[in-house]
């Protein structure tokens, strides 16, 4: 459905180094403006890859996306945070390391880089403006795996309910936020520095299969079954269940087509969740339209 709002691009361009969460490695990341209609893409040694449900290939702790045997990792923070903002379109070249870097962990970085550059109204090669169209669910939809589950319901606005659970950890347990609005000013607020997390115990297992060998007190908060949080303190008290909303949101930004909204127009609910089940839904989502397409 079309919106009142015009397709936004970036108004200037920027760019941030920083280390690779899984390799370890520097890599810089460069984004510019955007025609209208172009949406998000990446560009890696020559490769444009769009942000696009249709070329993720692997969720193992991360979003990657690939295209002609060219990856980009860890995709979701920088995601988030542009569908979050409101940067319809964009072009994000990678430099070095294969992924987007993980900075301190959360979307905040981003956000503040955007915020400083500023937006400005995307244009089309013939110079015209375009409206964006957001996605609207007209009728329930959900997947679910093992005891994990993410549903969406018609909804007027976007409501996201989350859930987490992890009992091994009794300093984290069960965690529920429901966020009754997702503009700009309470993303920035409330969602964007929310950090990864990990459980220490897991941390050697992680490390001998070849992820998070950039992963630092620094890039991450870490949580220990027997002794609680390790690098305290926390940004929020259900910062986990935060994190675990921001990831959402860049997963969901990959539903986007052409400058679009990615996020759906739904009340979103989600239980202990992950890159997985985010986009196996945006999946359904997809094959949900087609066939509406095709009636």
């Amino acid at each position: 459905m079309e919106t009142s709002s015009l397709q936004k691009t970036l108004a200037s361009t920027f760019e941030i180094s920083g280390t690779a969460l899984h390799s370890g490695a520097l890599s810089t990341v460069k984004l510019f403006p955007a025609k209208a209609g172009e949406g998000r893409f990446f560009v890696r040694e020559r490769t444009r890859i769009p942000a696009s449900i249709d070329f993720v290939t692997e969720t193992t702790l991360c979003t990657t996306l690939c295209r002609e045997g060219t990856r980009v990792r860890t995709v979701e923070h920088l995601l988030s945070a542009l569908e979050a903002v409101g940067v319809d379109n964009c072009r994000i070249e990678i430099v070095g390391a294969d992924e987007v870097p993980i900075l301190d962990g959360s979307s905040r970085k981003w956000v503040e880089a955007i915020e400083q550059v500023g937006l400005s109204v995307a244009k089309d090669h013939d110079g015209n403006s375009t409206y964006k169209m957001a996605p609207y669910l007209l009728e329930p939809i959900h997947v679910t795996k093992s005891d994990s589950f993410l549903v969406a319901f018609p909804s007027p606005k976007v409501y996201i309910t989350y859930g987490i659970n992890f009992p091994q950890v009794p300093v984290i347990s069960s965690q529920w936020l429901s966020l009754a609005s997702m503009d700009k000013s309470f993303y920035a607020e409330q969602i964007a520095s929310s950090r990864t997390f990990c459980i220490y115990e897991e941390v050697e297992r992680l490390l001998v299969a070849g992820l998070i060998q950039g992963g630092s007190a620094e890039n991450a908060i870490v949580c220990s079954a027997s002794k609680g949080w390790l690098n305290p303190p926390l940004r929020f008290d259900d910062e986990p269940c935060r994190h675990k909303v921001l990831d959402l949101v860049g997963d969901l930004s990959l539903f986007a087509q052409a400058g679009s909204q990615g996020v759906p127009v739904a009340h979103i609910v989600a239980y202990k969740g992950g890159h997985s089940l985010h986009t196996a839904f945006v999946r359904c989502l997809l094959g949900l339209c087609e066939k509406s397409m095709e009636l």
